[in-house]
């Protein structure tokens, strides 16, 4: 099989595994008596991220050859993923978990093996291209939206899914339960992490190159990069970087739950929207994908900083429109313009911050700094960020019962409008301020936009 196509596989089943649950998890939490902690189950990937890749980064570096520990990390993390299935599945549908802490143990530890698995992903295609002669910078892009699409068929998969008392199928019953809404989600996933492990030790080796001389631990451990806040625009981009990431997980953790809630409206529900919110917001990664395509035009036309507040001032309208939207006409082109923009929101920032860096840092430290660029924005920011975005969201909301039809069902309903316009409050306020402060050296921005 073609090389090429081997790795857009891999990256297939990768991001396929993390889209079986990350935008419809919500759903499922409320139902499960979790509801008030979702906010800290998005904020548990942050948390590992901030360790976790940078463990298995020296694991790989120095003892398991890189295809090789991806695919034990995903045994692992699809193992414990099948146990949080397993913990559901005895509750039964529409139940309360009646051992949570467990529940919470369980997904942790799925987690903080599968965060790694992301960068291990590109450390092992970057590897085998190279090792075969291929161009990093022309052949794997294609590779990587692979993984954009894996990420959207789950979602469109656990969206239009059911199971019932007669078995799993496609077609709605009375007393279907769709995946979206149940535990099936972690069993989606967890398989495919069981299926990504076989995988993974059919891809040809990834053999570790052993450094020469002696590495202190400080760059062994990546902390070198943080010399660069001694520069000033350095740690700027590094506090925005921060700031960013408090928006990464606001909508993943509770645009499902909010998009549901409409469900306990009579007049919203049997919208469209209110019943495919996973659906709906898959919009944002096929936008996501689209995307990345523009940056380098983007990138030549505007400069760095330009395309840098652009992604701060998409998060401004996708915050807002949800909180004009609703999920009738014309209400809802107000959520599916949300989705759109989430494309700019989260790759311009994302990408022309990877490329700020790449081009502002010594090649010594540069793999060091882009680590130091992911833990400020999916660490440190994405934690922080999602853990208040919950305190916002408890404070003007709350799960409460409904009967839909001829079953109960709880959503998260309360002033939706408020939360929203906070968040797109304080993206405006950032980005503001990132405009008169953040002031990057012109031949930077000359010699990226060209």
């Amino acid at each position: 099989m073609n090389l090429k196509i081997r790795l857009a596989a891999m990256n297939f089943l990768e991001f396929a595994v993390w889209g079986a649950y990350l935008t419809c998890m919500g759903n499922y939490l409320g139902i499960a008596g979790l509801g008030d902690k979702i906010s800290w189950f998005y904020a548990i990937q942050g948390i590992v991220s901030i360790f976790m890749p940078t463990l298995m980064g020296i694991v790989a570096d120095k003892y398991i050859q890189p295809q090789r520990l991806l695919g034990l990390c995903h045994l692992l993390a699809g193992g414990f993923m099948l146990s949080c299935w397993w913990l559901g599945m005895d509750a039964g549908f529409g139940q309360e978990l009646p051992n949570k802490a467990l529940f919470i143990a369980l997904y942790t530890i799925s987690v903080a093996f599968f965060m790694p698995t992301i960068a291990l992903t590109n450390t092992v295609a970057f590897s085998i291209l190279k090792t075969n002669g291929l161009d990093t910078v022309k052949d794997f892009p294609p590779i990587r939206v692979l993984g954009t699409v894996g990420f959207i068929v789950t979602m469109w998969f656990v969206n239009c899914a059911f199971i019932d008392e007669t078995g799993f199928g496609f077609t709605l019953g009375e007393s279907a339960h769709k995946f979206q809404y149940t535990y099936m989600q972690f069993f989606v996933s967890g398989i495919l992490s069981i299926v990504l492990f076989l995988y993974c030790f059919t891809l040809p080796e990834c053999k570790i190159v052993k450094k020469e001389g002696n590495v202190s631990l400080a760059e062994t451990l990546g902390l070198n990069a943080f010399k660069l806040f001694k520069r000033g625009q350095m740690a700027l981009f590094f506090i925005f970087s921060a700031l960013l990431g408090m928006c990464l997980q606001v909508t993943n953790g509770f645009a499902g739950p909010f998009l549901t809630s409409f469900k306990g409206q009579a007049e919203f529900s049997d919208t469209f929207a209110a019943n495919n919110a996973t659906l709906l917001t898959s919009i944002s990664q096929i936008s996501e994908a689209l995307c990345i395509l523009l940056i380098p035009f983007f990138l030549k036309r505007f400069g760095i900083k330009i395309v840098m507040l652009m992604s701060l001032m998409a998060w401004v309208f996708r915050f807002g429109f949800f909180g004009i939207g609703n999920p009738a006409m014309p209400g809802v082109i107000f959520f599916i313009l949300s989705c759109i923009v989430y494309g700019v929101a989260f790759d311009f920032f994302n990408v022309s911050g990877g490329i700020f860096v790449d081009q502002e840092c010594d090649p010594k430290i540069k793999a060091s700094a882009q680590g130091l660029f992911m833990m400020m924005t999916n660490g440190v920011g994405a934690t922080v960020g999602t853990l208040a975005a919950g305190e916002i969201v408890n404070k003007f909301c709350s799960w409460q019962e409904f009967i839909v039809g001829d079953q109960k069902q709880s959503f998260l309903v309360g002033d939706w409008q408020a939360c929203w316009f906070i968040f797109a409050g304080f993206a405006l306020v950032v980005g503001i301020t990132f405009a008169f402060v953040f002031k990057p050296e012109k031949k930077a921005v000359e010699h990226i936009a060209h």
